[in-house]
Parts: structure tokens; C-alpha cells; sequence
């Protein structure tokens, strides 16, 4: 009988570099989705985070008449020892936390990698760009029509922050002053002292210098009327008032935002998460929550 001889055939080098090439356009098209479906992971976790805060806050309510100062709470010196030593914020026992939210995690954010010890200043949010008398949201004056004569200065928020420059200054709601003046000094130094994990009672905005802001994402008040003697003309939806509306503003989460160049795309896309006295937390644009924080509206 004759032998059979076997010839071994390798891969050529085109062969193997259209291999390649199909592993990498395989790889382009398949981890973009695998990082999608990672963030959008995120995003649910942080609505469920919301709604159980909303719920924790109902309690709260029911308990005690009022919503809280804070949802976490402030660093104070008891926190704050010596200028040195913080408290670890999962030790800390709040208005909410431990009682109502029994973890830490629901009120820090998926993306937030903060330590428990870190401490941040706090910055109030830009206020609404749009000129008083130019943008009303409800009949405040009750004549059952909507108009400029609904968007009072003093129903505005009487302190924000100008992002536009290195230099977060706060803004006034002052009427001389046509609705709008403001102060040299910055807004870092106007609120106190925050959790850095404490991602719904302050949250990140950038400036347009690429520095990272702490603006207050939740608050009793905040309108002119609301930290003054208060008035039957102010916005009602504010958690200081006995019956806010079911449209009030209770926080939101900008950790998903985009930037370009240290600012926001225009549109911004629906990747703020915003949490409404009535109803479940619900992705809104991110533009338009950064230029009117608390007065947007579902």
C-alpha cells in the first residue's frame, strides 16, 4: 500500500488580518452597547434610589408635619471636629438616614464615587435665565389666566451661581435692580457644608473654566418670597409650604450629564433625572434643568 501524504495549510497573512479586522468592527459596534446598557444600569438604579426617597419623605411628612431641612444633613461641628476629623457619613444619623432610608447607597448615586468621609462646600444652582415676567408657570395671582404679570421677581430664586466664569458668583432677586443684581462673593460660601455621597442634596454641574461645582439640588426654599416673609404671590412649589404641589421639585441628579468643552450640549438630551413631589423620578434635558433647576416643570 502506498503512504498518504497530509499537507498542513496555514492561514495566509490576508486571511488573518480580515480576521482582525472583523474582531474589531465586531468589537466597535458590540462594546458602545455594552457601555450603554451599563449606564442605563445606572440610571434605573438611581431612579429606584429617587422613588424610595420620595417615599421615605411622604413618612416623614406624615411624622412630623413638614418635609426635612436636609436629606442627608449638613456637616455641622459635630460632624466637623476640629476642622479635621468628619464623621463617616454612613455613621451619620439624619432626618432620613438611618431611620426611613436604611442605606447609604440609596442616597448616594450609582455614578458617585465619593468617600464617606469627604466634605464639599455647597453652590447654589444656576438661577432661571429667562427674564422675569417672560416665563410664568402658574396662575399666582389667582385672576385664572397665565401671564408675565405670574412670574414675579421675588417669586424667583433669590440666590444662584454664574457658571459661565471661573468664579461662582450668587445672584439677588432684586426689583430696584429690574429682578437680577448680584454680590462678589462666591456661592461656595452661601450654603455649608455637604456629604460629598450625599448625591441628591448637592450634585455636580461644571464650570465653564472645567472646575466642578456642588450646586443644592434640594431645599426648603428658595424663591425671594420663600426666604423672606413669605407672600400669597410666591410659588407654591417649595417644600417649606404646608401643601406643595404635586409639580414641586424635590431634587435631581446630574451625573449623567454630557459635556462639551466644559459645557452642556444644546439640547441636552433627557439625561437629568428629576424627582417630583407627585409622581416617580423621570428623565428631563439636561440644558434646560441647568438653566432652570428647580422651576421646570414634569
Amino acid at each position: 500500500m502506498g503512504t498518504v501524504t497530509m499537507k498542513k495549510r496555514a492561514f495566509t497573512m490576508v486571511e488573518l488580518l480580515t480576521v482582525i479586522a472583523i474582531i474589531a468592527i465586531l468589537a466597535a459596534i458590540i462594546f458602545p452597547v455594552f457601555a450603554r446598557v451599563k449606564l442605563n444600569a445606572f440610571k434605573s438604579s438611581d431612579l429606584t434610589s429617587m422613588n424610595s426617597i420620595r417615599t421615605s419623605l411622604q413618612l416623614y411628612h406624615d411624622d412630623q408635619g413638614g418635609y426635612p431641612p436636609a436629606l442627608l444633613g449638613y456637616i455641622t461641628p459635630y460632624q466637623y471636629q476640629n476642622g479635621v476629623t468628619v464623621v463617616p457619613a454612613d455613621q451619620f444619623h439624619g432626618d432620613l438616614f438611618p431611620k426611613r432610608v436604611t442605606s447609604i447607597d440609596t442616597l448616594k448615586g450609582a455614578l458617585n464615587r465619593s468617600a464617606y468621609n469627604l466634605m464639599v462646600p455647597g453652590a447654589w444652582p444656576q438661577h432661571d435665565l429667562r427674564l422675569a415676567g417672560s416665563a410664568p408657570i402658574l396662575d399666582l395671582n389667582g385672576d385664572g389666566v397665565i401671564n408675565s404679570s405670574d412670574d414675579l421677581p421675588m417669586a424667583r430664586q433669590v440666590y444662584g451661581s454664574d457658571y459661565a466664569s471661573s468664579t461662582a458668583l450668587y445672584y439677588l432677586n432684586d426689583p430696584s435692580a429690574g429682578g437680577i443684581g448680584f454680590s462678589a462673593s462666591t456661592a461656595q460660601n452661601t450654603v455649608g457644608r455637604f456629604y460629598a455621597v450625599s448625591g441628591y442634596d448637592v450634585g455636580p454641574a461644571k464650570y465653564a473654566s472645567g472646575a466642578i461645582v456642588n450646586e443644592l439640588h434640594y431645599t426648603l426654599f428658595w424663591s425671594g418670597f420663600g426666604v423672606g416673609p413669605g407672600s400669597a404671590l410666591d410659588d407654591p412649589r417649595q417644600l417649606g409650604y404646608s401643601d406643595p404641589p404635586d409639580t414641586t421639585v424635590v431634587t435631581w441628579d446630574t451625573y449623567f450629564r454630557d459635556y462639551d468643552n466644559n459645557h452642556l450640549l444644546t439640547p441636552g438630551g433627557s439625561k437629568d433625572l428629576v424627582l417630583f413631589l407627585g409622581g416617580s423620578a423621570r428623565p428631563l434635558d439636561s440644558k434646560q434643568m441647568a438653566e432652570r433647576s428647580w422651576r421646570m416643570m414634569p
